[in-house]
């Protein structure tokens, strides 16, 4: 019968370095596979599916994106979700994070632009000119109009500062049925669950059930801008080749393939 004697002094200590080196040694190798979780406005899905697509080609590197409202995923980062990088549709939300210390400054960049637009059902008969206190709530009469969460959305908060801009806010506050994020705004005008909907340019181009009727002028609301950065908690070294992969030329086409205007320089 062998006796195991505990082990003490010098090859105590060694024996735990030893475990406890291992230990560390092993978190890079760990942090070096972890796919990049990325928190994105769901407005970039189409252009960001395709970018990450090339970029698992290029690098072997999996891109996973979580798309909703920006104000929904700045939340979550708030409460403490474990993203790598946050897109915000606004610049309000990444200052909210930012005031917070949840981003990393020295990563923030504005990445793309975008344009708001009033949509209708591809079938549709109904003829806008947007201008200052055009009829639109004659025209949707006893129907809404749908639109991003104008609260807290940002697609919705440039709606409804567009809107309210051109002195029509007023007479459509009452008839708005308020979508979650611009996508559903989008699903309820192509399922003619809503004659008009204010969407983003780059929704309607990606949608053939619905059509374009006109769009807002710039001036009309604040610009639309979607900064992004990498979030102050996220330690995976895969984050910095995929934010520079974002301002490069391939990343640059495929944003203005969907309609964006390309912000950030390489």
């Amino acid at each position: 019968m062998f006796l195991v004697r505990p082990l003490r002094g010098f090859a105590a200590t060694m024996l735990a370095g030893a475990i406890v080196f291992g230990f560390v040694a092993s978190v890079p190798v760990v942090a070096q596979t972890r796919d990049i979780l990325v928190f994105s406005a769901a407005s970039l899905k189409d252009a960001l599916d395709d970018i990450d697509a090339q970029y698992l080609r290029q690098s072997g590197k999996k891109v996973v994106v979580s798309y909703a409202a920006s104000s929904a995923l700045a939340k979550q980062i708030e409460a403490g979700a474990p993203a790598d990088i946050f897109i915000s549709a606004d610049l309000d939300w990444m200052d909210y994070l930012a005031e917070r210390k949840l981003i990393k400054p020295e990563t923030r960049k504005n990445l793309v632009g975008n344009t708001l637009v009033l949509i209708a059902p591809a079938s549709s008969a109904v003829n806008l000119t947007i201008a200052p206190n055009f009829p639109l709530a004659q025209t949707l009469g006893g129907e809404r109009l749908a639109m991003a969460d104008p609260r807290a959305v940002p697609a919705g908060k440039y709606g409804k500062a567009a809107l309210e801009k051109l002195g029509v806010w007023s007479s459509v506050a009452g008839k708005v049925a308020s979508a979650e994020t611009v996508r559903a705004t989008l699903l309820l005008v192509a399922r003619g669950e809503a004659p008009l909907g204010i969407v983003y340019a780059t929704d309607a181009l990606a949608d053939k059930g619905v059509k374009i009727i006109g769009e807002f002028p710039p001036d009309a609301h604040p610009p639309i801008i979607y900064p992004i950065a990498a979030v102050a908690g996220s330690s995976n070294p895969a984050v910095a080749p995929y934010l520079d992969y974002l301002q490069a030329p391939a990343a640059k086409a495929a944003f203005e393939k969907q309609g964006f205007r390309f912000l950030s320089p390489r």
